[in-house]
């Protein structure tokens, strides 16, 4: 039985490096510059993880001895058995993390391939609100706010790629303040979650921005 380790946006990170090694491949001849590249690639992917089993890291490393598009894309296949999926939520948990929403509309959750996802997200067309889910330390996370279509294109605060952008405003209230005293914090977010799910590679960002409306 295989055992889940590998996070969504791990996963993604490995298909980064594999699409860049596979590039170098195709196009530098160098034996000595490719075996770097292959050496810094399985360095990178392997510092992605704050923790691995020898076995793990030995699967990992495999990386490093493929030649062609083919290896690649096996390989990636099948990793897709380690991926750790987001954890399992019904609509009952999703509707508890926002209380004042007595109407909340919640996704279809049974349509969502969640091996893919590393925070559950949606908009609500009727309020113009984001909602987004994330799981931290055995328990969900839930934000909500403001959500304005931008129509262009730009780098993403979550997935740090370019995509078409909506700014995204979140009201939260310092620790001791008093109960009417809020303030806004925006950022530029993928309008799209599940692009922005597909191309995220590091959650350091989306953490800090969840992390700051709780303050």
């Amino acid at each position: 039985m295989n055992t889940p380790f590998i996070r969504n946006h791990q996963y993604n990170f490995i298909k980064k490096q594999t699409d860049f090694l596979l590039k170098t491949l195709r196009t530098v001849a160098d034996r000595r510059v490719l075996e770097t590249v292959r050496y810094r690639s399985v360095l990178n992917v392997i510092e992605a993880f704050p923790t691995l089993t020898d076995n793990q890291q030995q699967m990992l490393q495999q990386l490093s001895t493929f030649e062609t598009q083919y290896d690649f894309q096996k390989y990636l296949s099948g990793l897709e058995s380690y991926i750790d999926p987001f954890p399992q939520i019904t609509p009952k948990q999703v509707q508890k993390l926002f209380p004042k929403n007595k109407k909340l509309k919640v996704p279809d959750l049974s349509a969502i391939d969640f091996r893919y996802m590393t925070y559950l997200s949606w908009i609500d067309i009727a309020t113009n609100k984001l909602f987004i889910v994330y799981p931290f330390e055995g328990q969900f996370i839930g934000i909500e706010g403001r959500i304005t279509p931008t129509n262009k294109k730009g780098y993403c605060l979550f997935c740090n790629r370019q995509q078409q952008l909506a700014f995204f405003t979140v009201k939260t209230k310092l620790a001791k303040s008093s109960p009417d005293d809020y303030f806004s914090i925006g950022q530029y977010v993928c309008i799209d979650s599940d692009e922005c799910n597909h191309s995220i590679t590091d959650i350091a960002s989306l953490e800090r921005f969840i992390f700051s409306t709780r303050a």
